[in-house]
């Protein structure tokens, strides 16, 4: 089973949204969820993403090739599907993985 999880790719105002974002990527992957999210290295995604992967989770992203070409992607990834843009991006996340 694998969840899409669509949060920013900064921290937040409030500190308790990163705080937070650690405990769902941990905590998914402690009970086995994949997750497909947008790839980014960077914010509550990277902090989502960072905290999945340590936890021994799978962790897919996607990323349009222009972030990716700025250097935004998650170099750790499971696996990361390079898109054409951001409407392909969300298509793509919200279509099931196996």
């Amino acid at each position: 089973m694998k969840i899409g999880i669509f949060c920013g790719s900064a921290p937040g105002e409030n500190p308790l949204y990163m705080t937070a974002a650690k405990q769902v990527g941990q905590q998914l992957a402690l009970r086995r969820i994949g997750i497909v999210y947008g790839g980014g290295r960077v914010g509550l995604m990277g902090a989502v993403a960072n905290a999945a992967l340590t936890a021994g989770g799978e962790v897919i992203g996607v990323m349009p090739q222009g972030l990716v070409d700025r250097e935004i992607a998650h170099k750790g990834l499971t696996d990361l599907l390079v898109v054409a843009n951001m409407h392909e991006r969300k298509a793509k996340m919200a279509v099931p993985h196996r």
